[in-house]
């Protein structure tokens, strides 16, 4: 068996970031009746909230700003796109949508299934994930994931972000895995992938979206399935 060790990527790779977010938002939308303060449409709203998180969460990787910056200005910045310069309701709603997410369940197909497999087939099975700590094992025990990992590794444990080679040379270090056994699994090309590449792991690049990239993996899926061609 050339590899022993499977690291993981958690959002967007097996956990359903977007649907979950989205259902979340729509909560706190309506929490905080914001169609009572100008929103009507909440299809966009969430939009808007997409595209800031994407770019509050490169400058975060890039580490370019805090976390506790990026927790509640992407709410700030959503809803100012309305018009709305309320500090104090962008923290209230980014702290509800931080306490709600968590509980989500939507997991992309076949996700326990593989993880099962690749147990079956004694794979030694980690993350490593940019969430936040309590916030992503919170996300493992709600959709019940949990116990298919021996080790979560994450960008607070480990002082360290993808793509930098930091957190994946901890993620060696605290699972005892050898370069040459290991391969990085992730959605994300510069994060998971580049950034796992960098660090010298061979990479399999989990593309859901089908999105085209100068980026090259030692293998692409564009279905968890799949994995059960390459492993």
């Amino acid at each position: 068996m050339r590899y022993e060790h499977l690291f993981f990527d958690l959002d967007h790779t097996l956990w359903d970031f977007e649907t979950n977010a989205r259902d979340t938002l729509h909560e706190v939308f309506e929490i905080n009746a914001l169609h009572e303060r100008g929103i009507d449409d909440r299809i966009f709203f969430v939009k808007r909230y997409c595209y800031h998180n994407d770019c509050l969460w490169k400058k975060y990787t890039e580490g370019t700003i805090r976390q506790d910056l990026l927790r509640w200005k992407r709410m700030w910045l959503t809803l100012l796109d309305f018009k709305i310069a309320d500090e104090v309701l962008a923290k209230k709603m980014a702290t509800e949508f931080l306490e709600r997410l968590p509980y989500k369940k939507n997991i992309f197909p076949h996700t326990k299934e593989i993880l099962q497999y690749l147990l079956d087939k004694n794979y030694r099975i980690h993350l490593v994930t940019n969430g936040f700590d309590q916030i992503q094992h919170e996300k493992l025990k709600s959709s019940e994931l949990t116990h298919f990992f021996e080790a979560v590794i994450t960008s607070e444990g480990s002082n360290s972000l993808k793509p930098q080679a930091e957190i994946f040379e901890f993620a060696l270090q605290k699972t005892g895995a050898k370069k040459n056994h290991s391969i990085m699994l992730g959605d994300n090309p510069d994060a998971d992938i580049q950034g796992a590449m960098n660090a010298g792991l061979d990479t399999v690049f989990v593309n859901h979206l089908k999105i085209k990239t100068i980026v090259k993996p030692t293998f692409t899926v564009h279905h968890l399935k799949e994995l059960e061609l390459i492993f």
